[in-house]
């Protein structure tokens, strides 16, 4: 029978990034990454086939898409198409969350939870 609930703290955190601390979990079809970062921290412009969703869960994040740069807070989320070049800043602390389409492999291999 499979599990339906899950801890976090179950989950180990990866550095993805300079100053991005991630608890990566991934279902057959997606990469969902729940990220803690500390004001300051940025993530340099880049790009990758998956097609992104990004949530600011608390605090403010500075988000540029395509050139295009916005300040998003818990009341905001972004899209972000496959090979769209993309990147940002945390103004505030911040808590994140990215769901990837399809599986990140990469992020795979660096672990989490598999569900």
């Amino acid at each position: 029978m499979p599990q339906h609930f899950h801890a976090f703290s179950n989950i180990d955190t990866q550095e993805i990034a300079p100053g991005f601390f991630s608890k990566l979990i991934h279902t057959e079809g997606q990469t969902i990454n729940w990220i803690t970062v500390a004001a300051g921290n940025k993530v340099p412009l880049h790009q990758h086939p998956h097609a992104q969703m990004s949530f600011v869960i608390s605090g403010q994040f500075a988000m540029t898409i395509a050139g295009e740069t916005k300040v998003l807070d818990a009341t905001q989320f972004c899209h972000i198409p496959g090979g769209t070049e993309h990147g940002g800043e945390a103004i505030t602390d911040c808590v994140l969350v990215d769901i990837f389409t399809p599986v990140r492999e990469d992020y795979r291999q660096l672990g989490g939870m598999n569900i």
